[in-house]
């Protein structure tokens, strides 16, 4: 099946890459950008594939069965920009700008020491003949990775000023996914770049890790009233990730919060962390009850995000966090 899936993405991505977009580089006199139009073509075109699919499946779901029929309408729009901005290949364009020399660096440290470049194909010959169950090895891996960094992201101050942009959402959608501060995003998505790099994830099984980990993520954060019945301990649904985002549950309940998992539960479980009640709550952050302002457009947000990120670092009081008990770590 991935093979399948793999080689008929591959032909249409060739396709366009070939058709499209290296004869408007060579027009242009821009060869030289060859290495990012390649992986900025491969983006989009994921990118594409994942918002179509969305469109289609989530969209008329929220429409039947929403968890909250009254929505701010332009706090959903909102997180539809940051959705495409996401999505197709703004954000992924500077992190592989970013990457692309340190992992250079790495690659001649490990050539000038002899050092191994383990995958699980060298630790385990087997799983070359088994690309289903490396993939699915490398999706727990990743999975474990997300879990950790999701805590990070709540039990540090710094970090959690950032990411409360993405939890002061007051009108989630399946769009809400992608409303992170840019920032967060990029320390985000280099940790799983370089991470990827160390453990050797081939390129072809990296790209679908990203793309069925972004499109789960999406659906937990969809406007739906129900979840996935048996299957809510095998996969991380609307109603379980809605407890995380829930005021004064999300990130002020045991440990800064609870139901921390990316795609599984089970890393929620396996740590106490996980927290299964099925009611439908409010989210956002507590202190926006009190009248806080965390934004009310994409530029707000992010710029609101620094000021607080630039206070924590400064060691200054942070109006209204009084109201509003974050982590206790610096």
């Amino acid at each position: 099946m991935l093979d399948f899936l793999g080689n008929q993405f591959d032909a249409l991505f060739a396709w366009l890459f070939g058709a499209v977009v290296q004869p408007a580089l060579y027009d242009l006199g821009l060869m030289n950008y060859w290495d990012e139009a390649y992986t900025g073509t491969e983006t989009l075109l994921l990118g594409v594939i994942e918002i179509t699919l969305l469109c289609a499946i989530v969209l008329p779901l929220q429409r039947l069965l929403p968890a909250e029929p009254a929505q701010q309408s332009p706090a959903v729009r909102t997180d539809f920009v940051y959705t495409l901005i996401n999505r197709l290949g703004l954000l992924p364009l500077v992190t592989f700008a970013l990457t692309f020399p340190v992992e250079g660096a790495i690659e001649s440290v490990s050539h000038e020491f002899g050092l191994p470049r383990l995958t699980l194909e060298s630790v385990a010959p087997w799983f070359s003949l088994h690309p289903l169950a490396e993939f699915l090895v490398y999706l727990l891996l990743f999975d474990l990775l997300g879990y950790w960094v999701h805590r990070a992201q709540h039990g540090f101050n710094w970090w959690w000023e950032l990411h409360a942009v993405h939890h002061s959402q007051q009108s989630m959608t399946v769009w809400t996914e992608s409303r992170n501060h840019f920032l967060d995003d990029l320390i985000n998505a280099l940790i799983i770049a370089l991470v990827a790099r160390a453990i050797g994830t081939p390129g072809s099984q990296f790209i679908w890790l990203v793309f069925v980990g972004r499109l789960i993520e999406s659906l937990s954060h969809a406007n739906v009233r129900f979840g996935y019945g048996p299957a809510k301990r095998l996969i991380v649904d609307p109603l379980f990730h809605r407890w995380h985002h829930g005021v004064g549950i999300g990130h002020e309940g045991r440990r800064h919060g609870v139901n921390f998992g990316v795609m599984l539960p089970f890393w929620d479980m396996l740590f106490g962390t996980a927290r299964f009640d099925r009611a439908v709550v409010p989210t956002g952050i507590r202190d926006q009850v009190g009248g806080r302002d965390y934004g009310r457009g994409l530029w707000a947000q992010q710029g609101r995000a620094l000021q607080r990120l630039w206070g924590r670092l400064r060691g200054a009081p942070i109006p209204g966090a009084e109201r509003a008990p974050g982590p206790k770590r610096a």
